[in-house]
């Protein structure tokens, strides 16, 4: 078959397919960048920042109003006092994450809830001093870890402990989390670990990384970055300690947007544990008594510190509502089958130019494919900049990695198509083929 004969063969696939799509509805609530011309771009781009939902505006409009006509009083006037604004977000996040609300708080941003939770949770004694993270972590992530190592008077040389897939290999297997706590766990004071890998889109076994950290005696804590809203977690099932995430990409609330973080709730109430106190983490009960003496409140909200920004978590508040009307196991249904038909199509035609780095197997892998041109970096960065010249929005991460997520809220299987139609156009134009 041609190729002009396989494309639209393969927009004609995917086209039975949105037609049949239960959530097809959702996408027309979301506002996509446009081409030149004003069409829609192919947006592959929702494991960076999500698009913003047309419920967004109204629900920032309803706290500006009442910030206008109440002032001071809409702390505890209007449809949604913002005393309590933060408790209506527990629910949704809740149920992404497998967690009972209480264990639920929203603050802050993703590192800073980090720091916040390894202050507690990161508490180096004797021999017990490592914090055990992968070797391709983010950044931030390891940035955090090592600051914190330094913050207790330990050297990162001694005490950051991380873990790289075998030599020729891109992806960390579960085993080898299981198996270096099995002969090192009495070093391991924490291990904190991603749910989904932001460059491979690896996703891990968070349920056994728990449970060997346990074993091994350590504490245990997630980032959840690129699993909220992407994959089902269950958090309250593992056993850890704690999770943080951030709300601006799959759950679309807007860049830098305030983030979330999980605390076991067998944690509630504990006085023994550090913590950094604030005004907004004492006991509601008690908090306006203006007391010298802290008293935590219920769950993870003892891990407050300042007075909520609610301007910020009304685009949160829309976006759960949209996930709660649009169901996520139907969301992960979609894209279960979106993401598999997208590697599936790659996988047939192009695989002579393109590996998928991401694992094959679909409870391994949530929305996003990381691709490699096996041209190498040159021609990666090259296919990367002429689709985003001809209206795709993928993104590209070094050394190599073009990454593209269709996401199931608002991307369409012909999405897909197209994409593989423009990749199919960049290796038959001339001096761009590999």
């Amino acid at each position: 078959m041609n190729t002009a004969a396989e494309a639209e063969q393969n927009l004609r696939e995917a086209r039975v397919c949105d037609q049949s799509d239960p959530l097809k509805s959702f996408r027309a609530g979301f506002y996509f960048p446009k081409n030149p011309d004003g069409t829609d771009k192919l947006y592959f781009c929702g494991n960076s920042l999500g698009l913003q939902h047309e419920s967004v505006k109204d629900a920032v409009e309803e706290v500006m109003a009442s910030w206008k006509t109440l002032a001071v009083d809409g702390h505890f006037r209007g449809e949604r006092p913002w005393m309590k604004y933060h408790e209506g977000l527990r629910e949704g996040q809740a149920m992404l994450t497998g967690a009972e609300p209480i264990e639920i708080v929203t603050m802050n941003s993703l590192t800073v809830n980090l720091h916040l939770a390894m202050v507690s949770f990161y508490r180096p004694q004797g021999r017990r001093q490592r914090i055990l993270i992968e070797k391709q972590s983010f950044p931030s992530d390891r940035y955090a870890v090592e600051s914190q190592i330094r913050f207790h008077g330990l050297d990162p040389a001694d005490c950051l402990v991380e873990l790289k897939p075998p030599d020729g290999e891109r992806l960390i297997d579960d085993n080898q989390v299981e198996d270096y706590l099995r002969q090192h766990g009495d070093t391991v004071a924490l291990v904190l670990w991603p749910g989904v890998q932001y460059a491979s889109g690896q996703v891990f076994d968070l349920q056994r990384i728990a449970e060997a950290a346990r074993q091994a005696g350590a504490c245990v804590g997630f980032d959840l970055a690129h699993s909220m809203g992407n994959m089902p977690v269950r958090l309250s099932d593992s056993g850890c300690d704690f999770a943080a995430w951030c709300t601006y990409k799959y759950l679309n609330s807007g860049p830098g947007a305030i983030a979330g973080m999980y605390v076991n709730a067998r944690h509630s109430g504990r006085m023994d544990l550090p913590r950094l106190h604030g005004w907004y983490g004492n006991d509601p009960s008690t908090r306006f008594r203006m007391g010298t003496e802290f008293t935590p409140a219920d769950g993870a909200d003892a891990w407050k510190i300042s007075n909520p920004p609610v301007l910020a978590m009304a685009p949160l508040h829309a976006s759960l509502e949209v996930f709660k009307k649009a169901g996520f196991s139907r969301l992960r249904e979609k894209s279960t089958a979106m993401t598999g038909w997208l590697a599936d199509t790659v996988e047939s035609q192009l695989s002579g130019v393109l590996d998928i780095i991401t694992p094959s197997q679909a409870h391994r892998r949530g929305c996003q494919l990381s691709l490699r041109v096996r041209a190498g970096r040159e021609s990666g960065r090259a296919l990367f900049e002429y689709l985003d010249a001809h209206g795709v929005v993928p993104d590209w991460r070094e050394p190599d990695v073009v990454r593209v997520a269709p996401v199931p809220l608002y991307n369409r299987f012909e999405d897909c198509a197209r994409l593989v139609g423009l990749i199919r156009a960049w290796t038959d134009s001339a001096g761009s083929a590999p």
